[in-house]
């Protein structure tokens, strides 16, 4: 994996010492690698037509929803005035910076929710770098680390258009953009290439659609996890590899011990009324049948959650408006139909398979991946731009990441006078002794 910049967002990579230039902090494992491939030189005295090309889009980075003071824009505004030691690290640090929040998130997994898991392939910014410097055009090779699927295009033009209007004002202009700004964050999680052929639920929107050949063929309600942190749904990539036809319910052990063993202790005939027995391992399982918790049907996709897609008795539950009502697995509305499309087999087929009883697994002939994701401004395969309610109050958290500043340290600092050279890079960054350590 490659090593995370050090924004306002995340520590230093590896416990390396810290490097500080005009009193914010700079990924000093990052700019070690990157210097390393270039012998320790200075970079950009030599590169100005690639810094300024670099600069201006890091500046501009609020185009992609990103606030241009996660990298050092308050600095590199007057870039001018910095001694040269202190531009060349600081020029290094944004372009890094911004490389990697592009092509990863500027909210990396681990400053995250421990329920928002969702993340592209790694890419070495390191390298990406080096690659754009060498290009006709080094801003657009950045700009082309971020996502190039039709939703971030819609949200970025969305970000465009959130201006002030008689209706909105000024406070519903901050609204839209900040909206915008987290959703097109959660857009950088997803990979960049999405499988042609995937399930994509939108928990925010309560819906599931599933795509083949990059198209969507199938639209259906969903429920999902209640409002509570315990029990909301997560955020995370899984694979569907099979389907159960009248599957078992094993409940898990903080439902059964909060609701299940209380209306036991009221009612000894609870289990055997609910077709519920107790396993020997302390568990309790609910025999497969209409009424049974997973419905007739369950969708295996394993992951850490245990978050499944699955059947459920009550139907008339996608009725409602809010049907946020689950422990954290997700409902289908019309799972049959769903089944049918996974398995490349007919409705009838399905209803058959069903009707003989008993529980049976049936594995997909090409296992589809999962997408469970939490957009709450999303887009429509029409280019339709909408807003769904924040109920699980996620966007205040990653906007408060993305209006992160990198740390001051001091509220005054002095320039940074020591002369530009392999040597003095090497010492700053901790790749070769001192001169008091040589010394000693």
């Amino acid at each position: 994996m490659p090593e995370r910049p050090r924004t306002g967002l995340g520590s230093l990579a590896d416990n390396t010492p810290q490097v500080v230039i005009a009193g914010e902090t700079l990924n000093g494992g990052l700019l070690r690698r990157f210097y390393a491939r270039h012998d320790f030189a200075p970079v950009w005295t030599s590169r100005r037509k690639q810094a300024d090309s670099l600069m201006a889009a890091v500046l501009h980075a609020d185009d992609q929803g990103l606030d241009p003071d996660l990298f050092h824009a308050r600095l590199l505004r007057h870039a001018a005035t910095l001694s040269p030691f202190d531009r060349e690290l600081l020029l290094s640090d944004a372009f890094l910076s911004y490389a990697a929040a592009l092509a990863g998130g500027a909210v990396p997994v681990a400053r995250r929710n421990d329920d928002e898991t969702l993340a592209p392939e790694p890419v070495d910014v390191v390298a990406a770098l080096d690659k754009a410097i060498d290009s006709p055009d080094p801003a657009a090779a950045i700009a082309a680390l971020a996502p190039a699927t039709p939703a971030y295009r819609a949200l970025r033009q969305a970000l465009r258009q959130c201006r002030p209007a008689p209706a909105r004002g000024e406070a519903g202009t901050a609204n839209c953009r900040r909206t915008i700004a987290v959703n097109l964050e959660r857009q950088r999680w997803l990979p960049r290439k999405p499988p042609p052929e995937r399930v994509q639920v939108n928990v925010a929107d309560e819906r599931l659609v599933y795509y083949r050949d990059d198209r969507p063929v199938f639209s259906t309600r969903v429920i999902v996890g209640q409002d509570a942190q315990v029990n909301q749904s997560p955020e995370f990539r899984a694979t569907i590899d099979a389907s159960f036809f009248n599957p078992p319910w094993v409940i898990p052990r903080d439902i059964a011990a909060k609701e299940i063993l209380p209306k036991v202790r009221r009612d000894p005939t609870y289990l055997a009324r609910n077709r519920m027995v107790m396993r020997a391992d302390g568990e309790i399982e609910q025999q497969p049948g209409p009424d049974a918790g997973l419905g007739l049907l369950m969708f295996d996709m394993p992951n850490r959650f245990d978050v499944y897609l699955h059947d459920t008795p009550d139907q008339s539950l996608f009725r409602r408006e809010n049907r946020r009502i689950s422990h954290g697995c997700i409902r289908v509305q019309n799972p049959r139909a769903f089944a049918a499309l996974l398995m490349r087999q007919s409705r009838d087929a399905i209803d058959q398979g069903i009707a003989q009883g008993g529980t049976t697994r049936h594995d997909l002939p090409v296992p589809v991946p999962v997408f469970v994701i939490y957009q709450t401004a999303s887009v429509d395969p029409d280019g339709t731009l909408r807003f769904h309610p924040d109920f699980y109050d996620r966007d205040a958290g990653i906007w408060k990441q993305l209006n992160s500043r990198p740390r001051e340290r001091h509220a005054v600092t002095q320039a940074d006078d020591r002369p530009l050279s392999p040597e003095s890079l090497q010492v700053a960054l901790g790749a070769a002794p001192s001169s008091a350590e040589r010394a000693e």
